[in-house]
C-alpha cells in the first residue's frame, strides 16, 4: 500500500492538521480499547503542535486515559536542550491535566544499555500478547536531511531483533549516547505520523518515497504491517516530490 502524503503551505497549517489528528486518534482508541498510547518525537518539528495541544486542543483529550512514550531519547538529563522529554514537559505536559503515571519517560540517568533494557520492560507492561511491546495507537516521527528517524542512522543495521536498542556509535563526528525503539515497534502501530518540513529535506524525501534503500535511508523501514503510515509535508519539504504521485490536500 502506497503511503499517504499530505501537502501543506507552510509549517503552521501542518502543525494545526496533525494536532486534530492526533485529537481524533485519541479519541478513537480511547472509545474503541478504553486508552491511548502514544509514542512522541524530538527535535524542533513537533513544537508547534505540543503547543497546540496544550492549548487549542487541551480540552479535547482526555488526558486521564492517555499514555506518552518516546520514540527515541538521548541521555541527557531533562533540563538539557537536547532531552526530548524535557521539551514535551516543558511545553506540553506541565500544562495538560494528564497523571505523572501516565508519562514513560526513559531513564537517562542510566547508560544507554541499561536505559534500552529498563525500556523494554517499561514497554512490556503496556503489551498484549504476542507481541512483547504496545501497539500504538499513534506514533510521531521525523526525517533528518539523511533520512534517519527516531536515532536509527544510516548504515544501522535493517534487522533488528529487539524493540529498544542502545544507540552508541558516533554519528556524523558526534558521540550518539542514545536509545530508540526499532522497526519491530513502529511497524506494529496503527498509525505513524511523520512531520517532515524545510527545503533541506526535500531531495532526500523523495528518494526515501520512491527508492528502495533502507540502509541509506532509514525512515524507509517504517512501514506498519496492519497500520498506516502518513508523511505530512510542508511545501518547502515537498518541493522535489512530483506533484501527480500522491494525495494532494490543500489547507
Amino acid at each position: 500500500m502506497k503511503p499517504d502524503v499530505l501537502f501543506f503551505k507552510n509549517p503552521e497549517e501542518l502543525s494545526r492538521a496533525a494536532a486534530a489528528i492526533f485529537a481524533s486518534r485519541a479519541l478513537q482508541a480511547i472509545r474503541e480499547r478504553g486508552r491511548f498510547l502514544v509514542a512522541l518525537n524530538g527535535g524542533a518539528t513537533p513544537k508547534r503542535l505540543f503547543q497546540l495541544l496544550a492549548h487549542d486542543f487541551r480540552k479535547k483529550m482526555d488526558w486521564a486515559k492517555t499514555h506518552i512514550f518516546w520514540g527515541d531519547e538521548r541521555c541527557v538529563p531533562p533540563d538539557d536542550p537536547e532531552s526530548s522529554y524535557g521539551m514535551a514537559k516543558v511545553i506540553l505536559l506541565d500544562r495538560v491535566s494528564i497523571p505523572a503515571e501516565n508519562v514513560h519517560p526513559v531513564k537517562t540517568d542510566l547508560d544507554p544499555v541499561a536505559a534500552s533494557r529498563d525500556y523494554a520492560l517499561t514497554l512490556r507492561r503496556f503489551a498484549i500478547p504476542p507481541l512483547d511491546w504496545p501497539r500504538f495507537d499513534l506514533v510521531l516521527l521525523g526525517m533528518g536531511e539523511d533520512g534517519h528517524t527516531a536515532s536509527l542512522f544510516p548504515g544501522s543495521p535493517v534487522d533488528m531483533t529487539e524493540p529498544v536498542i542502545p544507540v552508541t556509535a558516533d554519528y556524523q563526528g558526534r558521540p550518539a549516547q542514545r536509545i530508540t525503539l526499532t522497526p519491530l515497534v513502529f511497524n506494529s502501530a496503527r498509525d505513524v505520523l511523520f512531520l517532515v518540513t524545510g527545503a533541506g529535506k526535500a531531495v532526500t524525501l523523495t528518494h526515501v518515497l520512491n527508492d528502495i534503500s533502507p540502509v541509506q535511508y532509514p525512515a524507509q523501514r517504517i512501514w506498519p504491517v496492519e497500520g498506516q503510515v502518513t508523511w505530512m509535508v510542508d511545501e518547502a519539504a515537498g518541493t522535489a516530490l512530483p506533484p501527480t504521485s500522491y494525495l494532494k490536500i490543500e489547507r
